[in-house]
């Protein structure tokens, strides 16, 4: 059975944009964006909001010519993987090994991951936080930005309650801190 795995960087209130949708003080470094890497190696598939499909499909054309190799290495984990985005407006996607789907049904993610060889992947706060509210992550992956932005949008849906177990943590040159939580 795979898991259902939610990371995203997060400012030290809680936020993963700001309240004008900026995220540039997310930007992780190397050592950071490594991790990342290896964190998602393990994913067959992403989950994603319309949204947050439309920040990451970046990837796929992304020139790697140029770029340093953990970038280029995140390119084809990504490349590699099934994305399936849930939207009620987007009409085709501009990515391979991509579907859309028209809403979020907690069910069929429990059917994904029982079948599933590889973890699923949920990105975007909303979608994530369907899943939350549904109860179906099982690993937490909350990267820490060592700033203050006062309002935004949320890493974290109101009014949820899990007990988690800290799994492991790393503090980064930058400042960062990586905070991996299971689901009991």
């Amino acid at each position: 059975m795979a898991g259902l795995i939610y990371s995203a960087i997060t400012s030290l209130d809680g936020y993963i944009a700001d309240r004008d949708g900026n995220f540039d003080w997310a930007e992780p470094d190397q050592e950071v964006h490594t991790l990342f890497n290896d964190l998602e190696r393990s994913a067959g598939t992403y989950l994603y909001g319309r949204r947050m499909y439309e920040v990451m499909v970046a990837w796929e054309t992304l020139p790697l010519a140029d770029q340093p190799p953990f970038m280029r290495d995140y390119a084809e984990i990504w490349r590699a993987a099934d994305k399936i985005v849930y939207s009620r407006t987007l009409e085709t996607t501009s990515s391979a090994r991509t579907r859309i789907e028209r809403a979020f049904d907690p069910e069929a993610v429990r059917r994904m991951k029982a079948s599933a060889e590889r973890d699923l992947l949920v990105g975007g706060p909303n979608l994530a936080g369907q899943a939350i509210e549904a109860g179906l992550i099982d690993e937490w992956h909350m990267f820490v930005a060592p700033v203050v932005v006062g309002g935004g949008i949320r890493f974290l849906p109101d009014d949820v309650r899990f007990e988690l177990e800290l799994a492991g943590q790393r503090h980064f040159a930058g400042s960062m801190v990586h905070l991996h939580y299971l689901s009991r």
